[in-house]
C-alpha cells in the first residue's frame, strides 16, 4: 500500500498538477487578480482538490493501484465518491479548472476546461471503460448499470 501511495503522489504532481496548475498558469494571459466576487471560484477549486485527493487515496488503499493507466488499481474501487459517479477524479480536476477560471476571471481557462472535459470523456469512452470491462468483467458491467458516468443522481449508495 505504501508504494501505491508514493506512486500516486508522484503521478498527482506530474499529471493533474500539469493539467490543473502548470497549463492554466501558462495560458491564462487574460487572468486578473481575484476580486471579492470572483473569490467565489476558490470554493469549486477547493472542492475539486478534496475530491481528487479522496479518490486518489481510495485508488491507492482500496484499489491497490494508482490513477495512472499503466498502474491502475488491481481491485475495482466502488466506495467513497465512486458510489455516486464513475469518474469523480476527473470531476475534481474539472472543478479545479472551473474554480480557477472564476477566481481569476479567465475565459481562456474556461475554454481549456471545456477542452479537457472533451478529452476526459473521449478517454473514458474509448479506453478506460473498455479496459475496465475486460479487467473486471461482470462486476464492472453491474457498476456501469448502477452508477452514472459524470453527474450523480439521487439514490446511489
Amino acid at each position: 500500500m505504501t508504494s501505491s501511495i508514493v506512486k500516486t503522489v508522484i503521478f498527482t504532481i506530474l499529471v493533474p498538477g500539469t493539467v490543473a496548475v502548470v497549463i492554466p498558469r501558462n495560458i491564462a494571459w487574460d487572468a486578473t487578480a481575484p476580486t471579492l466576487y470572483s473569490s467565489i471560484g476558490f470554493l469549486p477549486l477547493a472542492l475539486g482538490v478534496a475530491i481528487y485527493l479522496w479518490c486518489a487515496w481510495d485508488f491507492a488503499t482500496a484499489g491497490q493501484g494508482t490513477p495512472a493507466p499503466v498502474d491502475a488499481p488491481k481491485r475495482l474501487v466502488v466506495r467513497g465518491l465512486y458510489r455516486f459517479v464513475r469518474n469523480p477524479m476527473y470531476v475534481g480536476v474539472l472543478l479545479i479548472l472551473l474554480g480557477e477560471s472564476l477566481a481569476f476571471r479567465s475565459t481562456r481557462i474556461l475554454i481549456y476546461a471545456a477542452l479537457v472535459f472533451v478529452f476526459f470523456n473521449l478517454f473514458v469512452l474509448l479506453y478506460e471503460e473498455p479496459a475496465l470491462k475486460r479487467k473486471f468483467g461482470a462486476s464492472y458491467e453491474e457498476y456501469l448499470n448502477k452508477v452514472p458516468r459524470w453527474i450523480p443522481r439521487g439514490g446511489n449508495r
